[in-house]
């Protein structure tokens, strides 16, 4: 999660978008005083500018438990408590930046067809699974397998953001955003975390799961008009 005051723009990170790329992408353009969440030790090595401001004391920053605090457990980066955080939801940004801010800043985020997402979200919470489960073993769990996309970029079921590009469409829009906040021709995307060929993804379905995907995230699947 990225918020600029330099440039005025609020990013909110989603899940398997190519987030880390952008990320990268955008932390180059950042001031002083903007905000870049914590990350990935991978994203750090591509950053330009590191981890800054994310820190916050605000009313509404929620404590961490008392017995975490209690045992002196470490600190995790992505847990609200720090304040602002990697995947950090529309709702408790505006909450945290105000009406004001949230009503004058770009806001953007981007989404991936479900399916697609599905297949990648699979290879990476399993990729350091020996033996690997299969796909359908892996979708049974929904706790583990279900992709919060959809609740970060929305407030009450509503998107409330400006812009929510695509993956499939990924340098077009993301050239979009960069003409809207004045940086067309400043910033690059880099090629970060690319998964290596793993064959198309409609191969990784049978009937049920297929179904069982469409019924997960038919709110993504029906504003976006994703087909399998």
């Amino acid at each position: 999660m990225i918020l600029s005051h330099a440039h005025k723009f609020i990013y909110i990170k989603t899940y398997k978008t190519a987030s880390t790329a952008i990320e990268a992408a955008l932390s180059a353009v950042c001031g002083p005083d903007d905000v870049i969440t914590e990350a990935s030790e991978q994203l750090r090595g591509h950053r330009k500018i590191p981890a800054q401001n994310y820190r916050l004391d605000h009313p509404a920053v929620p404590r961490r438990p008392l017995i975490k605090r209690l045992l002196r457990r470490p600190e995790r980066h992505y847990h609200p408590s720090v304040g602002f955080y990697e995947h950090m939801p529309a709702w408790r940004v505006r909450t945290y930046v105000g009406e004001e801010v949230w009503r004058s800043y770009f806001k953007f985020s981007f989404e991936r067809n479900p399916w697609d997402r599905q297949v990648s979200w699979y290879h990476y919470k399993t990729k350091n699974k020996s033996p690997r489960p299969s796909f359908a073993r892996f979708n049974r769990d929904r706790r583990r397998a279900y992709v919060e996309n959809w609740s970060l970029y929305t407030i009450d079921d509503v998107i409330a953001l400006d812009f929510v590009g695509r993956y499939e469409n990924l340098e077009a829009d993301f050239a979009h955003v960069l003409e809207t906040i004045g940086l067309l021709g400043e910033v690059t995307l880099p090629r970060v975390n690319v998964s290596r060929e793993r064959g198309h993804y409609r191969s990784y379905y049978d009937a049920p799961l297929r179904a069982l995907i469409e019924t997960w995230y038919e709110p993504e699947i029906r504003h976006f008009g994703y087909v399998f």
